[in-house]
């Protein structure tokens, strides 16, 4: 399998040269066909880094570690046909790198899972460092309303073109193709057996192969003396069987959402699909309920208030307004606004008004009604649904067993984690990403260390 080597002129597409370099090592005859052999011959010769997984994490802490100058080799493995495949496609295609909170203590309140962990590591690499370490690269990123941040160009390919570039200035091996099917220790070293059989050994050893969508996900990790804590989805919309699917398409930009029952509540821009509900509040909601809700197999009710802003005596007061005002006007007919029409017809029927109700015709009883359907609007919630590519995971490997100064094991010398693998997640807006930023250059710095 070739290792990557990239063109110093002319193309991005990184990938495309990486599955062209492959097609070729296939050819006995080949210029490349060496490969590992010669990643191999070459890591013989100095302190041997290898990184196991060509995403996000991975290719920062290759980047930190072989960016430090000193004699050190450094090979990324990726088992897929393409590096950096969940960059290319997180924020639909534009890349939230992260987020603008440059305060690192207030940035660890937006993980679920990894809060206290990641304190310590936010003093020393957070978000206005990514920004800063994009920006010395060419790249510069833009603040959106909502506090997510973006390459200006809105394209995640300038993101990607940026890690291989700074990777292969750096010096760094990229192989394509390759997984690890079993590590084994070997006095202070490690060896990898390839997944076409062959063995690479190396000094100290990242992995950084994302979240564990299944337990056997982390077995690497378990195999060198590791805990994962059990793999379950966050980041999730929620499916609904009822006749709201009628308004797909709907949105409201400030709902406040809860689960009765349980101690979870959010605020934010809601979305109505085909499927149920979805938008930053349902996908928030889910990250601090990936657990809870995973207990009790994705079946709940969710309570909605569409008017956070108003409390129950000014939306009284709002409808005794109309009643006065405009007593001929049909109910369905009179939105309250920011509510679309659409939404409103829906809300005012669900209250058990009819269609053709006035407002002068509106009883005590159906206002109390519908001011309760516009603040505990009930829904019942029958699954999740999940973007398959793009999803995150709630747990990983345990983050007791991590020395999170450094990113290396408390179990196994000269081993380092990074990235999703762990048991660290966050919401939606940059924050995974940024915790891949901060958690690869810790490991990357350490790793380059005596």
């Amino acid at each position: 399998m070739a290792c990557l080597r990239f063109p110093r002129t002319g193309g991005n597409d990184y990938n495309e040269t990486a599955e062209r370099r492959t097609a070729e090592a296939s050819h006995p005859h080949s210029p490349d066909s060496s490969g590992l052999r010669e990643v191999r011959e070459v890591l013989s010769m100095s302190l041997r880094v290898v990184v196991v997984g060509g995403g996000a994490a991975g290719f920062f802490g290759a980047i930190t570690c072989a960016e430090t100058g000193r004699d050190i080799e450094v090979t990324i493995l990726e088992k897929g046909p393409q590096f950096l495949q969940k960059v290319r496609i997180s924020g639909g295609g534009r890349c939230n790198v992260t987020h603008a909170c440059f305060d690192g203590r207030e940035m660890t309140t937006r993980y679920p899972r990894g809060e206290k962990a990641l304190i310590a590591p936010f003093t020393h690499f957070q978000a206005s460092d990514t920004v800063a370490w994009f920006e010395k690269r060419g790249v510069k990123l833009k603040t959106e309303s909502d506090g997510r941040m973006f390459p200006i160009t809105d394209s995640s390919q300038t993101i990607i073109d940026c890690l291989l570039r700074a990777a292969e200035s750096a010096g760094i091996k990229m192989v394509l193709n390759r997984g690890v099917d079993a590590i084994e220790r070997a006095d202070a070293a490690f060896v990898l057996r390839l997944s076409d059989g062959e063995k690479l050994r190396c000094d100290r050893l990242l992995l950084a192969t994302g979240g564990c969508r299944s337990a056997s996900a982390g077995q690497l990790a378990v195999s060198l003396g590791h805990t994962l804590e059990p793999p379950v989805p966050s980041l999730f919309s929620f499916n609904s069987g009822t006749a709201w699917r009628d308004l797909a398409g709907i949105s409201v930009e400030q709902v406040e959402l809860s689960v009765p029952g349980a101690r979870l509540r959010e605020s934010g821009a809601i979305l109505i699909t085909h499927r149920g509900l979805s938008g930053p509040v349902i996908l928030r909601l889910s990250a601090w309920g990936a657990r809870p809700l995973h207990t009790v197999n994705y079946n709940f009710s969710v309570q909605i208030n569409w008017l956070p802003h108003l409390d129950t005596s000014a939306i009284e007061k709002e409808l005794r307004a109309r009643l006065k005002n405009q007593p001929s006007r049909f109910v369905v007919n009179s939105p309250m606004s920011p509510l679309p029409a659409r939404l409103w017809e829906k809300i005012v029927v669900e209250a058990g008004i009819a269609r053709e109700t006035r407002w002068a015709a509106l009883s005590r009883n159906a206002q109390h009604n519908l001011v309760q359907q516009l603040t505990r609007t009930e829904l019942p919630i029958d699954g999740k649904s999940l973007n398959k590519d793009e999803f995150v995971t709630c747990g990983g490997v345990r983050l007791s067993e991590v020395n999170f100064k450094t990113m290396e094991s408390r179990i196994c010398p000269g081993l380092y984690f990074a990235g999703e693998l762990l048991d660290i997640d966050g919401i939606t807006g940059g924050f995974n990403f940024q915790a891949a930023w901060t958690t690869g250059w810790l490991a990357g710095q350490a790793m380059a260390g005596p």
